[in-house]
């Protein structure tokens, strides 16, 4: 039986529950976030050899603007190794300050529904952290930076972006000086790779053709205001985390991810039911697919 018979047997109105990862599963109190800041600036400075005094504007700008300070210095022209960049940035970051989350595991394994992960983050980023939480076996597939920026995508898997991505014609580029934006680039528009990565809707299009996912029955949940409104001019059915208060673009608010059950009960409505008193364990690993 296909996963969308299952969740249309099952009676559940949602067919996929589209889960972004970092301060969405875990709370921004872990300190991952402000750590991984800290990496891309010690990179931006000791490895792109940026001017210190700029780093600091130069990496919250760029992040603001692009959606990754990483998407920022590659359309500013910068070259450096995607690999490289991901190993500096998260190689470095306080992982055991995240601790297994079995509320959370249990809320996720009674759910009908297919359950995917989309993040802007690395493959192996993203496997360290499902792991620590022991959330590893408890999603489909993870959607990551190499699902749509690998040059040569997983063929046949349902989580390969085939070439289709469109460039993002409509995306603006960084305000500001332009004096100051030409000391920050190192090299020509013609050598630059630009990056797919969330808020652009071409990064939310692809996540929902690779994943084959029906917008109107799909619910995404994300930490930021911007992916929550992205999300929601493609079709999506949104939850801001992290939030009690709606922002543009969302259609139900969680403080914390654990709400999930009473925010959203219609998740598990008429659908097979598994909470908290009956775990249910599951042995295959969640494939963190490129």
């Amino acid at each position: 039986m296909e996963a969308e018979d299952l969740c249309c047997a099952d009676g559940a109105k949602y067919q996929c529950l589209l889960f972004d990862m970092d301060d969405t599963l875990y709370p921004l109190s872990t300190g991952l976030n402000l750590a991984c800041r800290k990496n891309i600036e010690d990179y931006m400075l000791h490895q792109l050899g940026i001017e210190e005094s700029q780093v600091p504007r130069m990496c919250l700008e760029l992040y603001r603007e692009y959606g990754t300070t990483m998407a920022g210095l590659k359309d500013l022209g910068y070259e450096f190794d995607d690999d490289e960049f991901h190993a500096y940035v998260h190689g470095r970051l306080p992982y055991e300050t995240l601790k297994p989350d079995p509320l959370l595991r249990n809320l996720l394994l009674s759910m009908p529904q297919r359950k995917i992960i989309f993040t802007n983050a690395d493959k192996n980023h993203a496997a360290r952290v499902l792991t620590k939480l022991g959330l590893e076996d408890c999603f489909e597939g993870v959607i990551c930076f190499e699902t749509l920026n690998s040059p040569t995508p997983v063929q046949g898997s349902p989580f390969d972006p085939a070439n289709e991505v469109a460039d993002d014609s409509d995306d603006s580029l960084m305000t500001g000086d332009s004096d100051a934006r030409a000391t920050m680039k190192t090299n020509t528009q013609n050598t630059l790779q630009k990056i797919i990565c969330k808020p652009s809707l071409t990064a939310i299009q692809a996540a929902i053709r690779v994943a084959d996912l029906d917008p109107a029955k799909t619910l995404f949940f994300d930490d930021s205001a911007r992916n929550i409104a992205t999300a929601k001019l493609a079709g999506l059915q949104t939850v801001i985390v992290g939030s009690s208060s709606l922002v543009p673009g969302a259609d139900y608010a969680l403080s914390s991810i654990h709400n999930i059950k009473d925010a959203l009960p219609q998740i598990w409505d008429n659908g097979e039911e598994h909470y908290l008193e009956h775990f249910v364990q599951s042995t295959v690993e969640t494939p963190v697919l490129a």
